[in-house]
């Protein structure tokens, strides 16, 4: 993902009320974590991530994944050393190289992908939690190509903020759902990360589905949608929404192509709260043992 796509919307912890301002560059990964928990000031803070934060449970046991946090550090190295490389041709897929394709060509295709995996169809390559119902499905983890592809940010989220983040020793991080319960992570971890999905997160805060009647890409559909935006946090006394950022839900956003990008940010961390302040779960129902591998989404509900 193009440095210029990356944005981030952040509430700040004010007496009782969280302060939201309006999205921000997300600027160098290496020290993204470092900025946000000098701007906690000492408290705890989560941070929400718009790539899949885990692995489809078909393609771990093909590979032999138990735990997707186990075999994270070892991505790019050892059997996994081209891991991070996406495959430049049908013939460079593999289980160990599964990302595909390096470059946009005529010719790349889905089945290519299936065929160096060893499956049959995109419903193996999808995790439980991509699997969407009226929402439709997310793309798969592994295809690197076209708009709606999440391949790039999983691998500049795993490499540059995910594998660091767990190697350091001067902060208590946690990964959700891997670690725990979120409401126990909540309590003992300084940092917790986790997975958004802005098309769920619309879900979440009563925008409806995106592509139903209205398209997150165009400016005049997110000016529309902004009173439901404005609406729901007058309804959540604990929130409060500054200037800026009101300004930039009336409008729509910016024209440019990071328009959506902006959005996205705010309709994530507006999810995150949902779930934060108790007026939605966290959308996982027990503790199955595909969470160890595949992750899952903040506030998704399996029924859904």
């Amino acid at each position: 993902m193009h440095p210029k796509k990356r944005w981030m919307a952040v509430a700040q912890l004010e007496g009782d009320t969280y302060m939201l301002s309006a999205p921000e560059p997300v600027g160098e990964t290496a020290s993204l974590l470092s900025r946000l928990r000098s701007r906690a000031l000492g408290e705890q803070f989560v941070v929400g991530f718009d790539f899949p934060i885990g692995v489809p449970i078909v393609y771990a046991e093909r590979t032999g994944i138990t735990s997707f946090l186990a075999e994270l550090p070892r991505f790019g190295t050892g059997r996994w050393a081209k891991f991070y490389e996406p495959a430049q041709s049908a013939c460079d897929i593999s289980p160990w190289r599964p990302f595909y394709p390096y470059r946009a060509f005529r010719g790349a295709s889905h089945q290519q992908l299936f065929d160096g995996l060893g499956v049959q169809s995109m419903h193996e390559l999808l995790r439980v939690c991509d699997r969407g119902g009226d929402r439709g499905n997310a793309c798969s983890l592994f295809w690197t190509l076209g708009a709606n592809q999440v391949g790039k940010g999983a691998i500049s989220g795993w490499r540059e903020v995910l594998v660091p983040a767990l190697a350091q020793s001067t902060m208590r991080v946690a990964i959700w759902p891997f670690h725990g319960d979120l409401y126990a992570l909540l309590q003992t971890s300084e940092c917790v990360l986790l997975e958004t999905y802005p098309a769920e997160a619309c879900l979440h805060i009563g925008l409806g589905h995106p592509g139903v009647g209205w398209s997150k890409v165009r400016q005049s559909d997110r000016q529309r949608k902004g009173e439901r935006l404005l609406g729901w946090a007058v309804d959540r006394p604990r929130v409060s929404v500054l200037a800026e950022l009101e300004s930039d839900i009336r409008s729509g956003f910016s024209p440019d192509a990071n328009g959506e990008d902006r959005f996205d940010a705010v309709v994530g961390l507006m999810s995150m709260l949902e779930v934060i302040l108790g007026h939605r779960t966290d959308g996982v129902a027990g503790s199955p043992a595909h969470l160890h591998v595949e992750g899952w989404i903040l506030g998704q509900h399996s029924e859904e």
